[in-house]
This record gives structure tokens, C-alpha cells and sequence, in this order.
């Protein structure tokens, strides 16, 4: 007897629900997904208990016809391809015609839609028809879900609480407004709006409509191109961070994508501008030829391929790294950190006055050529150090205010400059050591290590063999710190050995700039003089990026002669 059987379509459909709708925000992202499809200016999402009760989503797009109505529900069936060839120019978010049968498998369905002046209704319940029916004229579609995974048992027990829940539809829905800041978004959660954008075409104003003023007053325009792709959007500038990747929004022809290379070139492009563990907000769409993406890779269609990854990841790298060397960067004192709340009702309350913030875009685009312009003054300024303050902090003046800066911090970006500059000169200053300091490695690190070495000759530093899996280093160059030899140079290979197989040379020099800058940098409770108070602070005016450390943590800040008269009662608002 056979025991190799076709399952029946309903079970198919059942299992193909596993991988296209796992949770709330699955359903919302298939649904809303459609509606684009369908053309709609205006989306409406209304949620009962984050989704676990109700989803409800009205569009007004083309719609469909009784017959298409139908169909839609039957696996496989979509209007968005038809051919091979179609494969590789999609041009839509859906075309699998796997998410409506997958949805109607383990829920209960009523759709309304409309096309031509004819209403359908339709009603599925676990995948079977239950009723079809003419119904009022309306324009678009509206489909509503309820009892979701109530076949599904061990599914549904698996659904997180309803803020759970409802935290990942707000997250997808603000990800989708700013890939299509054109369409208006509205979604409610038990009659409370959470969302709304306008639809306006200005994807700085949706911005605003999403993070609220505080975010998009501190976000800076990137564009640009090269012969395969072309990049357009906003970054935030340093002084307004997260803790998580989770406001990388990064969309490919629109499409949002969660690619691993895209997000390590933005968080490398900000580097010495930000501190370990902190994120930029992001919002980058990139525009390419269809073909050189592949969205056929996972049901979701957030994991893609991209071909030429690398020459997309260092036009993203180079033009995010010339962005935040053009701006101002210095913080003010007095910053409002709010944008800090993740609480919803926060970011909701936050989200006010977009026509004065319109207003104010405006004068923002006037002041951008005089903006660059006081960069490169910036760096000719002259700070007059008056104090020190704790062994740690000197405080300096000029006409425009006072300055406090973190002595350790601007010594060590002077330092990581300076370190990064000689390991690009043709001729290295090196000192020879008196006496050689010998490590001894495991037989897997000493392979590893003479299949690098090229790396530390090329910097300045000679070793030999000395017996066994040992190395003796003779010489090294000026660079390094006097007296802190040993400790350094056994650091120095520790670092070349954690990288293993995937050494990169150039992360390898920026890891191994950044620890002698540090060690080589004055401490905190520390005193200087005036005279080195002076001399740092030229130094640092000097730097291509004097704002942070090469961690990321700010070097000087500044009070402005309005703050400081301000904060005194000097000036009444």
C-alpha cells in the first residue's frame, strides 16, 4: 500500500501559514503589503487588543471583482506575475500568492471589496467558504481577521501579551510609512491612534509624523549614486541614539530589507562618531535595477540577495562618512533627551505642530550652504582654556560661549589621528628595544599569526623566531608609548589573533589605532597646565572630526552666550 499521499489543500495551506504568519504583525504586513499593491493613497489599520482579538484593514485601492474575490484565497493565485521572466523585474511587494490562503487557514475572513461599482462579500472561516454574497458599493477593499490560530492551537499559545503583540504592528507600520512617505497610514488600537501619517511625498515630514521633532530636527539628507545604485534619505546626527539596530530603516525599491552588510556599513561609517553599543537612526531607501535583487529567497521578502553588495555597502560607508564630516557636530548643553522614551504613548504625545515644523524645513534649506561654511570655521576657531575642572575637565571661552571638554576624550582623538595619519606614510620612525620582548602562542595562534604578520612589518615592527611557537619583537615603531611596551605589544597580537580567518586589515588598524590612542592619551585627575590646556585644544581644533573620541563619546561641549544667559535669569523667554 502507498504511503506517500498528496495532503489536501487546506492542510498545505496550514503549513504554509508557519512561515508566512507567525505572529500579529504577519498578518498586518500581508494585508497592508496588498493594499500598496492595489494602489491606495490612504490605509486605515484598526486593531482590537493588539491584533489578538481584531485586525482590520480598509484601503482605498483598485479592488476586486466577485470572481478575483474569490480567488484570491486559493493558493498560489496572484495578480502579479505570470510568467518566469516576471521573476526578475518584481515590481510589487507581493506576488507569491501564498499570504491570503495562508491567513484564511487559521482565521476566520470577512472581506468587502469593490470594483466597478459591484460590492462582493465574502466570508472563510479556517480556510472553507462560508458565505458569498453581493454587497453595497464602496470604494477599495476592507478584510477584516479574527480567531487567528484558533485551529492552530499550539500556535496560538505561542501569540506574546497584547502589547507584545501590538509593539511589533506600531514598529512595521512606522517602518512602511517611511518607505512610502506618498501613502497616508493611520492605525488604531482599540480606538487609540498610535500612528498617523499624512501621505504627504516629504519623507522628512514623515519623519517628523513618526519620531517626532526632537528626531527629525537632528536628522541630516544623504544622497548619492554610482553606476548600479542610487541612495536617498536621512541620518541622525550623533547626538540622537538608540541602544538597538531597530531603527536601521533600510528599503530597497522601497521594499523594506533587513540585509547584515547594509547595517555594518552604516554603524562603520558612524564609527569614531558614536559610542560602542549606540545606533543612528537611519531612514536610506536605495534604488536599483530590479535584477540585481533577488526578494525570492524567503516568504517574508525581507531577506534578500543583492548583487554587487560590496559596491553598495561603500557607497552607503564613503556617503555617510562625508555627511557627518560636513555637519556641525558639537552637542549643546542643553538637550532635550526625550526622544530616549519608547514608551508609545510617548512617541504619540510627541508627534505635534508639523505645520510650524514645515515651516521650519524652509529656513533649513536656506542655511545649508552657510552651515558648511561654519564647519570649516569651526575648525579655525580659537578656544581660550580659563580652568580645569577635577583633574578631567577643561573649560574654555571664546566670543560665542563657553566650552567644557573631556580632556581624555579630545587627547585621544588628537592621538587617533595622529596614529591613523603615520600608518599611511610610505616611511616608518622606528624604535629599536633594548632588549626583545618575547610572547610565546598556542600552535594554532602562531599560524595565525605568521599568516597576518605582513600586517605588523608593514606598520614597523620586526620580530623573529625564538624557539617554539614563539616570536621575539626587536623593534617597533615611535608611535607606541615609551614604558608601556610590553603590555601594548602583547595587546597588539592578542588583537591580530581574535580575528582568526576573518582578519581584515583594515578593521585590525582601526582597532589597534584606537587602544594605543587610548593608552598613549592623558587621564582623567590629571592636572595640565595652561600651556597644555592651549596646546590640546589647538590640536584638537585641528582634527577632522574634533567632536568625538575615537569611541565615540563626545570631546567638547558647548553652552552658548544665550544658554548661559538664560540659565541665569539674564534673559526672560
Amino acid at each position: 500500500m502507498s504511503v506517500i499521499r498528496v495532503m489536501s489543500e487546506n492542510l498545505a495551506n496550514k503549513i504554509a501559514a508557519g512561515e508566512v504568519v507567525e505572529k500579529c504583525a504577519s498578518v498586518v504586513k500581508e494585508l497592508v503589503e496588498n493594499s500598496i499593491d492595489a494602489k491606495s493613497s490612504n490605509i486605515k489599520i484598526n486593531l482590537l487588543k493588539g491584533g489578538l482579538e481584531e485586525i482590520t484593514v480598509i484601503d482605498d485601492g483598485v479592488g476586486m471583482d466577485e470572481s478575483d474575490a474569490e480567488l484570491a484565497f486559493q493558493r498560489h493565485a496572484t495578480s502579479k506575475i505570470y510568467k518566469d521572466d516576471d521573476l526578475f523585474f518584481i515590481g510589487t511587494l507581493g506576488f507569491r500568492g501564498e499570504a491570503l490562503p495562508s491567513i484564511a487557514a487559521v482565521s476566520e475572513v470577512i472581506l468587502e471589496t469593490c470594483k466597478e461599482d459591484i460590492g462582493t462579500h465574502i466570508h472563510i472561516k479556517g480556510g472553507s467558504l462560508v458565505e458569498k454574497k453581493a454587497a453595497s458599493a464602496r470604494v477599495g477593499t476592507r478584510i477584516t481577521i479574527t480567531n487567528l490560530f484558533f485551529n492552530t492551537p499550539a500556535r496560538l499559545k505561542h501569540l506574546k501579551s497584547e502589547t507584545g503583540e501590538l509593539a511589533g504592528v506600531v514598529q512595521f507600520i512606522e517602518k512602511l510609512a517611511l518607505a512610502k512617505p506618498n501613502i497616508g497610514f493611520a492605525l488604531t488600537n482599540n480606538d487609540k491612534v498610535l500612528v498617523k501619517t499624512t501621505g504627504s511625498g516629504d519623507l522628512l515630514k514623515t519623519i517628523h509624523e513618526i519620531y517626532g521633532l526632537n528626531v527629525s530636527s537632528n536628522m541630516m539628507e544623504i544622497k548619492s549614486v554610482n553606476d548600479d545604485f542610487e541612495i536617498r534619505g536621512y541620518i541622525s546626527k550623533p547626538s540622537v541614539l538608540k541602544k538597538n539596530r531597530n531603527h536601521f530603516n533600510t528599503f530597497v525599491n522601497e521594499r523594506l530589507v533587513k540585509n547584515n552588510d547594509i547595517n555594518r556599513a552604516i554603524n562603520d561609517a558612524y564609527g569614531t562618531y558614536k559610542h560602542e553599543g549606540y545606533y543612528p537612526i537611519v531612514v536610506i531607501n536605495i534604488y536599483t535595477d530590479p535584477t540585481i535583487v533577488d526578494v525570492n529567497i524567503h516568504p517574508t521578502k525581507q531577506d534578500v540577495k543583492i548583487s554587487k553588495i560590496n559596491d553598495l555597502t561603500k557607497l552607503i560607508y564613503e556617503t555617510i562618512k562625508e555627511t557627518l564630516y560636513k555637519n556641525l557636530l558639537i552637542p549643546d548643553a542643553l538637550v532635550d533627551d526625550k526622544n530616549e522614551s519608547s514608551s508609545i504613548n510617548d512617541e504619540v504625545d510627541n508627534k505635534k505642530e508639523v505645520k510650524q515644523f514645515v515651516m521650519d524645513l524652509a529656513s533649513e534649506e536656506v542655511a545649508i550652504e552657510e552651515k558648511e561654511e561654519k564647519n570649516i570655521e569651526l575648525k579655525k576657531l580659537k578656544l581660550f582654556p580659563v580652568a580645569q575642572v577635577h583633574g578631567t575637565f577643561i573649560i574654555a571661552e571664546n566670543e560665542e560661549g563657553m566650552y567644557i571638554i573631556d580632556q581624555h576624550a579630545a587627547h585621544e582623538r588628537v592621538n587617533y589621528e595622529m596614529i591613523t595619519k603615520e600608518f599611511k606614510q610610505s616611511e616608518v620612525q622606528v624604535t629599536d628595544l633594548l632588549v626583545p620582548i618575547t610572547i610565546e602562542l598556542s600552535p594554532s595562534d602562531y599560524l595565525i599569526f605568521m599568516d597576518n604578520k605582513n600586517v605588523l612589518e608593514e606598520l614597523g615592527f620586526k620580530f623573529s623566531e625564538y624557539g617554539i611557537n614563539t616570536i621575539a619583537i626587536k623593534s617597533h615603531p615611535t608611535w607606541l608609548k615609551m614604558n608601556y611596551e610590553g603590555d601594548n605589544l602583547k595587546y597588539i597580537v592578542d588583537l591580530l589573533l581574535e580575528t582568526g580567518s576573518n582578519f581584515s586589515k583594515e578593521k585590525y588598524l582601526d582597532s589597534l589605532a584606537k587602544m594605543a590612542s587610548c593608552k598613549m592619551s592623558v587621564k582623567a585627575n590629571e592636572h595640565l597646565s595652561l600651556k597644555q590646556m592651549e596646546k590640546l585644544l589647538d590640536d584638537l581644533m585641528k582634527c577632522d572630526n574634533p567632536y568625538n573620541c575615537c569611541h565615540g563619546r563626545p570631546s567638547i561641549v558647548k553652552f552658548n552666550n544665550y544658554e548661559l544667559d538664560k540659565m541665569f535669569k539674564r534673559i526672560l523667554d
